[in-house]
Order: C-alpha cells, then structure tokens, then sequence
C-alpha cells in the first residue's frame, strides 16, 4: 500500500487520549451518568471501526482493485499531495455531510444512526456511536479505501487525522470555543473559523433533545468536519450556545446488543422503533387540539402526524424529511391548533379539516 496507513492510527488513538485525558481533569468523567451499555457502544464502536471496519473495507476495496484495475493501482503516486490532499478531503467530508443527514432523513438509516442521540451527554468517545452496519454502509470510508487503492495514502492519513481531530473535539465535552465567543477580537476570528470547521457549539447543537431550547436544531448542523456544507445546503444554525439537555424527546432504552447489531438483533420492546414489525401510526386527526397557551411560550408542532403526544411534537419525526414547527403563542389563553396537519394557516386551525370531513362524508 504505497503511502500508506499508520502512523495516523496513533495519532488518533493520541486525539482521543487527549481529549480523555482533559475530560478527566475537568471533572466530566467522573460526573458521566454513562451506563455500561453507553460506554460498550461509545468504546467498543471505535475498537470494531479501528480493528474490523476499516481494514476490511480498505483490504477489500485493494484486492478488488488489484485484480479488476490493476492499471489504476497507485495512479495518484506521482500526482501532488497538494492537489489529491483537497480532493480527498474534500469529497470525503461531502460525501458524509450527505450520508449523516441522510442517517436523518430516511427510516432504515435512523435506526442505524438513531443511537449516536441517544447519548444523553457529549463524550469524546461519542462519535463512534452507531450502529455496525452504519459504518459498512458509510459512503467516505469506501472512498478513503479507494483513494488509498489509486495511491494516496498520504493525503488519506493526514485527511484521517485532521478530520478525527475536529469530529472528537465537537463531542468533546471540552468547550474550547466557549470563550472565544466573549471577546470581541476572537469573537470576530470565530465568526470566520466556525464557517468554514465544525467549533463544539455547532455540533453539540445538532445533539441537543429540541427545538425548544432555542439552541438546538437536531435536524440541522449536520457537518463533520466542514460547516460549509450546512451553509451551502440550508441546514445551518449558528447560535453560538450549547443545549442544556442531550438525546431524544422520546427514548426507548434498548440494549447495546440491538443499538449496536440492528438489523441482525432487534429490540425486545416492541414500542421500539428496533422492533420487529414496529411502524409508526398516524395520529392525526380531523378535529382540532384546543390547547391552554402560554404567552411568550415556545412550543414544538408536529407536522409529521406520527407522534402520539399531539398536536405536539415527541421526535417520530426522525426518520423523515419532515420538521416539527417551532412556534411561540402571543397571548395567554385556549387556541385552536390544527390536528389533521393541511391547515394553510398552520399550526393554527383553518376549518380545512371541514373539507376534509365533507369529502369523506361525500363519498
């Protein structure tokens, strides 16, 4: 493997040592509430990844090449590490922007990637909490293994070390952009950083439990090691905050066994999404919800007509292209709020579920 592997192995196990290291001196880890099962995901899925993963599929992708492309083998060898260093990373980092929010935005990939939120507090070791198969079917490891197949294997480890630097340091619970935010100069400087890398805030919003906090978007801030993408594709959220709660709205505790080995083990309960045969039913319905409101209160509505506490969103969304609407009422008292989801004046009733009922009723 010309240029290739090693040496980025350990400075990545060095990145986590540090990262683990700071952790424990601040205190964090002695006040984790991570249960075994948490750290058995949160470890044990950077060993399997390290140790099982990747090899195979960079072996793999190799012995393929070898033998169907033998001309291709080591192509970029001769080719400048200034041009095939930006191609690697580059691509890499798109390619797993659109994979993570795809991991968001259809269902068989949301239970891969669903347990990377059920942590319910950051950890250097967050990042490699996903399902086995997730990593199998994660698009950039495959690109990697071919761009080290056409020989730049340089490129791919500096890429490798750059890359987990920046990713475990926005799980990190190390807030190293926090004080930047509060002087003017380095807030300035932050204001060009944090548009072009992922700073901890950005990301530590993507894992925040809702919209209600203000901070938070879990369908948004989806980058890895660019925020350049969410800004090109509309999913980024600048706030500059960190949430005070972490994981999902609604979380079935499944074991590791499950978490980790979906599909092949499944959940035992069956009000899990990990269940066997488990769907999602639709609970909308053709009356309106008259709800007490809270002036100047924010409220979360569902949209996706999935969740069982309506008119109110309790994460069923995920898994879908469909977001919850976030809304503030604007004076106490009981309002109407639209259940059949086709209001034009939503979250607010419109008398559309009329029509609906007359249509029904007409045929």
């Amino acid at each position: 493997m010309k240029g290739g592997l090693g040496i980025d192995a350990y400075l990545v196990l060095g990145i986590l040592v540090f990262f683990a290291l700071m952790e424990i001196i601040i205190g964090h880890l002695k006040n984790s509430k991570r249960t075994f099962s948490d750290w058995i995901q949160e470890a044990g899925g950077f060993f399997v990844l390290s140790l099982i993963i990747k090899p195979f599929i960079v072996i793999a992708t190799i012995g393929v090449g070898h033998n169907i492309f033998p001309q291709a083998q080591n192509a970029f060898a001769n080719v400048s590490l200034w041009i095939v260093f930006p191609l690697y990373i580059l691509v890499d980092d798109l390619m797993q922007y659109w994979y993570h929010r795809s991991g968001h935005e259809y269902e068989f990939l949301w239970k891969l990637h669903r347990s990377h939120h059920q942590a319910e507090e950051m950890g250097f070791f967050i990042s490699y909490r996903n399902a086995a198969l997730y990593y199998l079917l994660m698009p950039n490891i495959w690109y990697l293994a071919l761009i080290t197949f056409l020989g730049g294997g340089y490129a791919v480890a500096i890429g490798l070390v750059a890359k987990q630097l920046i990713i475990i340091g926005s799980h990190s619970t190390i807030k190293w952009d926090e004080p930047l935010y509060k002087n003017k100069f380095t807030s300035h400087l932050m204001k060009v950083v944090e548009r072009i890398i992922i700073a901890p805030a950005f990301h530590h919003g993507h894992h925040g439990r809702s919209r209600l906090d203000g901070i938070s978007d879990p369908n948004g801030n989806f980058g890895n090691m660019f925020s350049l993408w969410d800004q090109a594709f509309g999913s980024a959220v600048f706030s500059r905050q960190y949430p005070s709660e972490y994981g999902l709205l609604t979380d079935h505790k499944e074991n590791w066994q499950s978490s980790y080995l979906y599909p092949l083990i499944k959940s035992k309960d069956e009000n899990s999404l990990l269940s066997k045969g488990y769907k999602k039913i639709d609970t909308s319905s053709l009356e309106p919800a008259i709800i007490e409101l809270e002036k100047n209160k924010s409220y979360l509505w569902c949209q996706c007509g999935k969740s069982k506490n309506q008119p109110f969103c309790d994460g069923s969304h995920h898994g879908s292209k469909i977001k919850p609407l976030l809304f503030k009422a604007m004076r106490d008292g009981k309002t109407r709020l639209c259940n059949c989801k086709q209001s034009k004046t939503r979250p607010f009733c419109d008398n559309t579920h009329l029509e609906l009922i007359q249509n029904i009723e007409s045929d």
